[in-house]
């Protein structure tokens, strides 16, 4: 048995306790109550969320222990900010657990509680300028769905939660657990999109719904060639009204707004560090390893090797 331990405070975000729903299924899929969870507080009782919903809590102490702690973020950390007590809970217990994990802005607490120092981590993207200021100890990745730094784990969002507790999944009970909790709760068993919340996606900024989906179709299809006729298929227009739509509101043709969709999505898979660059250039959608290379040092400076080689050794620092 897995204990699992959500830890609330006044105003937490409600979609963190959907993190605790993908232990639930990975139950239900391995076909053993592998995992057991509770909802956890400084003091017990009732906890009013930030929507004004109460969700009962037992209360901490020095006797709870847990196999993974999780820390439920605030809407406003800066302004909100841990209290002693819990502070010194994690101080205390986080060392005994097997892993401590911030959802979303709960990074802050783990930071706060000083278990981030030198430790790579990653937060919402719009509080990572404030993480920066008030934890620069931190080493800060904010375009990253989650990141693992041995036993501390950290989710760039309240949904990116749910792709770490996925990923916590895979690494207790082994992929195909994973891949099956992914397919019930119909989601992604990685995305392989960065923290910027899909920064080319708002670097681009489409404004209207039609091109919205026909970018969304092409991040979700990049393994595809994808031509001017498939995007504008899949939107129900023509291909010259598709190219004037890019135009108008990109500044770029479709097949260039594509290109940056591969060039992102391949970085984020060497960052991941799971493929090969064959692999990946086959998953972004490139010709082959040496057409995504070119775009590399066109869009980058750089080949996809020196990045694989720079994330290496940060690791090994």
């Amino acid at each position: 048995m897995h204990r699992i331990g959500l830890i609330i405070s006044d105003n937490f975000q409600m979609l963190a306790l959907s993190t605790l729903t993908v232990f639930e299924f990975a139950n239900i899929v391995a076909g053993e109550s592998f995992y057991q969870t509770a909802v956890y507080s400084e003091h017990g009782g009732t906890v009013r969320s930030s929507s004004g919903i109460g969700v009962d809590s037992a209360p901490l102490s020095a006797e709870v222990q847990m196999d993974t702690w999780l820390l439920a973020g605030v809407l406003m950390p800066t302004e909100q900010p841990a209290t002693p007590g819990l502070i010194a809970f994690l101080q205390t217990s986080a060392h005994q657990a097997r892993r401590v994990a911030g959802i979303c802005t709960g990074a802050f607490v783990l930071a706060q509680a000083g278990l981030l120092e030198r430790r790579r981590a990653t937060t919402h993207w719009a509080h990572a300028p404030s993480m920066k200021r008030l934890h620069p100890a931190v080493q800060l990745d904010n375009d990253r769905i989650f990141i693992i730094d041995e036993a501390f784990w950290t989710s760039a969002g309240l949904t990116a939660g749910l792709d770490m507790a996925l990923g916590m999944v895979e690494k207790d009970l082994g992929a195909d657990v994973a891949r099956g909790v992914a397919h019930r709760l119909v989601m992604n068993q990685r995305r392989s999109g960065g923290q910027t919340q899909h920064s080319e996606m708002l670097a681009l900024a489409p404004r209207s719904d039609r091109l919205q989906s026909a970018l969304e179709y092409a991040r979700n299809n990049l393994r595809k060639p994808l031509t001017v006729d498939d995007l504008a298929d899949a939107v129900h227009l023509s291909a010259r009204q598709l190219t004037r739509l890019f135009r108008a509101e990109t500044g770029k043709s479709p097949a260039k707004a594509i290109e940056g969709l591969r060039l992102e999505a391949a970085r984020l898979m060497i960052e991941q560090g799971r493929l090969t660059l064959d692999a990946i250039a086959r998953e972004s959608g490139f010709r082959d390893r040496r057409h995504m290379r070119e775009v590399f040092v066109r869009g980058y400076g750089v080949p996809p090797q020196a990045l694989r080689q720079g994330r290496s050794a940060s690791r090994a620092a």
